[in-house]
């Protein structure tokens, strides 16, 4: 690995694409593909291998930030624990799939595909920011009448109330850190970890046996009844009501059966996405999220927790498929690494000063716009010479 301009111009599009991809909840896999393969010079298929690295590195720092705060308007974690064991079994399960992808599908193809996702998320994301945008101006409308209508009735003076004031010590939930110890669920965590554990264990043992062989598939099949089983188990709690999306809008109701399976299928798709291509699968979560009716902040905060789990396993399937370079590899997630940790405190600054967590939302649709101009353009326009009609 040599220092040059080409290193130094794709760290400072890598730094801003993790710092920019950290607070949308995305990765920022859109721009990492492209700076590999253009500035840095590895093929498409290692540079998704490479970017899957820089996405844990920023994923890993993200999730950190977060583990310390609270929900900004309910007594819960950032983090989603429910939703997450919902869906991140079944985002390993998709980014196993996709790895195996990666190796058999046509570059012009899944470029193709990725770009007409991209567009569309983009979109939807953005409309939604656009809705929560208004209502957060009428939120704001209507606090500032209600205290210009206090301002205008007459003052009279009132003794000093004697003893507590009930209202000092009712405390709203805030963003501000707690300790960790306390902040997360460590049942839901524990099976998290687990199910990440079992998958590492069997792409281990796959890399000791012959490859497409009848052990080789049995192995990898055998990763469906771990996430499927925990997703499963969690869905059945959800529908049962034994457990609730907290964070959730309109959380009274449990969510339907055909309404899990559908935000399972999205999982997988995810998946898909993030092993076939080195995307992030925050690209899929976080426009899903959002019509969940999560807050933007949580919802940024699940996607990179999920992805966290996803992206690392993925970066273990590639190393032992030694589709990348390691001094490369290190020297790129370290740099993401800190860059998440900046963009997560830039923007948590943001939102406190502005008032408003739309922007996270046009942040996120913003960086999947330019992921989908950027791979159209210098990516998908070359490949076209190798479409085979």
């Amino acid at each position: 690995m040599k220092f040059g301009w080409r290193i130094v111009l794709g760290s400072f599009i890598g730094f801003f694409g993790a710092a920019f991809g950290s607070v949308g909840g995305v990765g920022g896999g859109g721009i990492f593909v492209p700076m590999l393969t253009l500035i840095i010079g590895f093929d498409p298929k290692s540079s998704a291998a490479m970017s899957k690295c820089m996405i844990t590195g920023a994923a890993v720092s993200t999730v950190y930030c977060n583990l310390k705060l609270k929900h900004p308007t309910l007594d819960m974690p950032m983090i989603d624990y429910d939703l997450a064991l919902l869906i991140q079994p079944m985002l390993m399960m998709g980014v196993s799939i996709g790895v195996i992808c990666n190796v058999i599908f046509p570059e012009w193809l899944v470029t193709i595909l990725l770009i007409i996702l991209f567009l569309v998320t983009a979109i939807k994301a953005f409309l939604k920011g656009v809705e929560a945008w208004k209502k957060e101006t009428m939120i704001r409308r209507e606090a500032k009448a209600k205290q210009l209508e206090k301002s205008n009735e007459d003052t009279r003076y009132t003794p000093p109330p004697i003893g507590p004031d009930p209202a000092a010590e009712t405390k709203k939930p805030t963003d501000e850190a707690v300790s960790i110890w306390k902040n997360i669920y460590w049942k839901e965590f524990g099976l998290l970890a687990s199910v990440w554990v079992a998958f590492l264990t069997l792409q281990v043992t796959k890399n000791y046996v012959a490859t497409c062989s009848t052990w080789y598939w049995v192995l990898t099949v055998l990763q469906i009844p771990v996430s499927v089983g925990v997703s499963m188990y969690q869905a059945a709690s959800l529908v049962q009501g034994k457990r609730a999306l907290s964070s959730r809008a309109n959380n009274q109701t449990s969510p339907k059966a055909h309404q899990i399976l559908v935000y399972c299928f999205f999982g997988v798709t995810a998946g898909v996405l993030a092993g076939l291509l080195g995307v992030g699968g925050g690209v899929v979560m976080g426009p899903l999220f959002l019509e969940l009716g999560i807050h933007p902040q949580v919802s940024s905060a699940t996607a990179s927790f999920a992805m966290m789990f996803s992206s690392s396993m993925a970066a273990v399937e590639y190393y032992l498929l030694k589709r990348f370079p390691v001094p490369y590899a290190l020297f790129f997630t370290s740099l993401t690494f800190v860059a998440a940790i900046v963009g997560q405190r830039v923007a948590r600054k943001l939102v406190n000063w502005l008032g408003r967590a739309s922007f996270i939302i046009f942040i996120l649709s913003s960086m999947i716009f330019v992921s989908a101009i950027s791979l159209g353009t210098f990516t998908g326009f070359p490949l076209t010479a190798t479409i085979p009609f």
